[in-house]
């Protein structure tokens, strides 16, 4: 089922804007990032988002509900500065900063999640519909977070319960190609108990955006989503949280090759087991002691239904189990208090991670171990003045030790004005991919193996006469693969006027030893052998802004605006000493490429905007809100063979407009009903198959 509904949506929402300008509202408004509101993850203590000197995104439950998304890839594309980024698997990663989504930390009530894709992880796995606030710290994040955290942190905050009352909200959305999702969501509170549980159903019938390819582009699946938590309080200084979440996804995996139709299915499934014992010891010192448990697997199987040949039978299962101990400890006097801030909280804690993968092409179960310590200093040395020092120290079974610092500070310069910056180290441990891969491609012929056993797999490929010549050393192979890190700088400026802010951020991330594939032999069959290698070094720099302005009681806008830079710095320089060249189309000689030409990293926009009005309407229960998107065109990959992304290749997306609209009514206080639609525009490309045109839904929703 396709429905359209971008001309009644305007229509609609035109009528309303113009008949209501006047009326008062008694409701409150959304703003994209409210002041006031509190955040945890950019210093594991809770700190009021305007306080902060490190650059944050903060998306609260009320913008969610507004703008009617479903997926955590969809709230999150919304955002200044955030790109969602889809693989050569169709998994839609995350882009910050232009900092690809193998280096972002994906959290759930702080604990991390497993299961990437060749590093990228899927964030359409992660539902919306019990989310109280997504917190996005940008830049490096090691020095509290460890590994994966190099390029930023994502953290999803679960609603706890607040009142005796049985509280909670059912809801059925259906949309353009028969996309359902449906919601259950119960929340309680008693004396010292409390409990959450929530329900999600999500399937599509798919859909297909090449009619001259058999097959669909995105084929159907369903997947649920269950979580309970318990909240238990056993005095007024101990308290404990558990959490259990699962998830399910099936999804049809059809696939036309040499007129062969394959049929099979891909499964994911995930478990997550997290409990936290919360004590106040004194009125200075909190201490948490907690354990997380969670399992990823996924498992594809793709057959020929005729010959029962089997084309793909894959298998990936991954274990993660985390202990940690943390505490707070706040320093103050009674001079401090009386000047109205403190001389500091102290927040440590040490942790131990066991790793766990068993995939196919991996010869055998692998493990990985590390412990860690960490420590920041939050403080203010005079009045005006925040500053936060930390450092984290990692000991991981693999790889080099890590030692992981930042330091940012605030300044107050006025009422109105403030100014913060920051540095800090990142680091990402080489996966189970880049160190015990085991692949040789049946169609084609080339292999791919880690870092760890390439060299006795070598010795294996020679021994069977498959190999025509080595072309590095054993020492190359020897040397431990180094964790691939950056230093990232931000320099910003917070601005209130009147009844709007703006913030500005400046920043820049410089990396070294960033693994990729290189060649280390040929094969007697004209292929090559492949394995990973510390060698690329890349910088991202650029600037965001993001202003937001209460024009009434019931108009909010918003605008958000990054400019981004993103260029392999070997490759620049071998642009500018005229060491890469392309053919010319006219003459047919190869001629050196000019400096302009390099246009920079794979899947990186120079430019991305957005523009939001959210308008509530008291007297009629009713709110329109209208977010538009625009992203500069990028190249998915080099085509002309001259090993970077330059003007000639012909991989290129152009810029292109989407824009997203939603309505939602509230009818006898308890129930709304919300209709909207993404890329009302009508925008599609073969070569992005997450935009299948324009996307309608209608969703009703009850409140209790």
């Amino acid at each position: 089922m396709r429905f359209r509904l971008p001309t009644l949506l305007v229509l609609i929402g035109a009528n309303y804007i113009v008949a209501q300008s006047q009326v008062p509202s008694t409701t409150d408004s959304i703003l994209p990032q409210q002041l006031d509101e509190v955040i945890v993850t950019a210093t594991r203590t809770e700190r009021q988002l305007s306080s902060l000197p490190l650059p944050v995104t903060l998306v609260g439950k009320k913008q969610i509900i507004k703008s009617g998304t479903v997926r955590l890839n969809e709230i999150l594309n919304e955002q200044t500065g955030i790109i969602t980024v889809t693989d050569e698997s169709g998994f839609q990663g995350v882009q910050i900063q232009g900092i690809a989504s193998d280096y972002i930390l994906i959290l759930i009530d702080g604990v991390p999640l497993v299961g990437r894709s060749a590093g990228n992880f899927d964030l359409s796995r992660l539902t919306v519909g019990n989310i109280k606030q997504i917190e996005v710290v940008k830049g490096p994040s090691s020095s509290l977070y460890g590994s994966e955290a190099l390029g930023g942190v994502i953290n999803i905050i679960t609603e706890k319960p607040k009142t005796e009352a049985l509280t909670g909200n059912a809801s059925y959305r259906i949309g353009s190609y028969t996309q359902q999702d449906m919601n259950l969501d119960l929340k309680q509170g008693f004396e010292k108990f409390r409990y959450g549980l929530f329900a999600n159903r999500f399937s599509s019938e798919g859909y297909d955006l090449n009619e001259d390819v058999e097959g669909q582009t995105v084929n159907p699946f369903t997947n649920y989503t269950l979580n309970g938590r318990l909240y238990y309080d056993f005095n007024n200084k101990l308290s404990l949280f558990t959490s259990g979440r699962f998830y399910d996804q099936v999804q049809d995996a059809g696939f036309s090759l040499d007129s062969i139709q394959y049929e099979g299915d891909t499964k994911e499934r995930e478990w997550n087991a997290h409990a936290r014992l919360d004590h106040t010891w004194t009125p200075n010192l909190t201490m948490a002691y907690e354990l997380y448990y969670t399992n990823y697997v996924a498992t594809e199987l793709l057959a020929d239904p005729i010959s029962t040949d089997v084309l793909s039978d894959s298998d990936f299962d991954q274990k993660l189990f985390r202990p940690e101990v943390r505490g707070s400890y706040t320093f103050a006097n009674e001079n401090d208090s009386k000047i109205g801030f403190q001389n500091g909280t102290l927040t440590a804690g040490a942790g131990l991670q066991i790793d766990n993968l068993d995939r196919t092409y991996f010869d055998e179960t692998v493990n990985f171990t590390s412990q860690y310590l960490y420590a920041q200093y939050d403080f203010d040395p005079i009045e005006k003045l925040n500053v936060i020092a930390g450092a984290r120290f990692d000991n991981h079974s693999e790889y080099n030790n890590q030692f992981s610092p930042k330091l940012a500070l605030r300044y107050q310069l006025n009422n109105n004005l403030s100014i913060k910056g920051s540095v800090g180290y990142g680091f990402k441990a080489p996966d189970f991919r880049q160190l015990y891969f085991d692949f040789t491609n049946s169609a084609v012929g080339y292999t791919v193996l880690g870092y760890n056993v390439a060299f006795e797999k070598l010795q294996e490929l020679e021994a069977q006469d498959q190999i025509l010549d080595v072309i590095v050393t054993e020492d190359e192979l020897s040397k431990p693969l180094e964790a691939e890190s950056s230093i990232g700088y931000n320099l910003g400026f917070n601005l209130n006027h009147g009844k709007g802010t703006t913030e500005v951020n400046f920043f820049r991330n410089d990396f070294k030893n960033l693994i990729d594939t290189r060649i280390i032999a040929r094969k007697t069959n004209g292929q090559n052998v492949f394995s990973y290698m510390n060698f690329d070094e890349i910088y991202t720099t650029g600037f965001e802004i993001n202003s937001s302005y209460k024009l009434t009681d019931q108009l909010n806008i918003s605008a958000g605006y990054q400019l981004l830079y993103a260029f392999d710095k070997q490759k620049k320089q071998d642009v500018k000493d005229d060491q890469v060249f392309i053919r010319d189309a006219a003459s047919g000689q190869s001629v050196a490429l000019a400096q302009s030409d390099y246009f920079g990293l794979v899947d990186r926009s120079r430019h991305n905007a957005n523009f939001k009005v959210y308008y509530d309407i008291p007297s009629a229960n009713t709110n329109v809100n209208i977010r538009v998107l625009y992203r500069s065109k990028y190249a998915q990959y080099d085509t002309n063979g001259n090993g970077l992304i330059d003007s000639f290749d012909t991989s290129f997306i152009d810029g292109f407009v989407t824009i997203n609209a939603a309505i939602s009514k509230i009818f006898y206080s308890d129930f709304t009903l919300q209709v909207g639609a993404n890329n009302l525009l009508d925008y599609t490309d073969n070569n992005i198959p997450t935009m299948p045109g324009i996307q309608a839904f209608i969703k009703l929703n009850y409140q209790f």
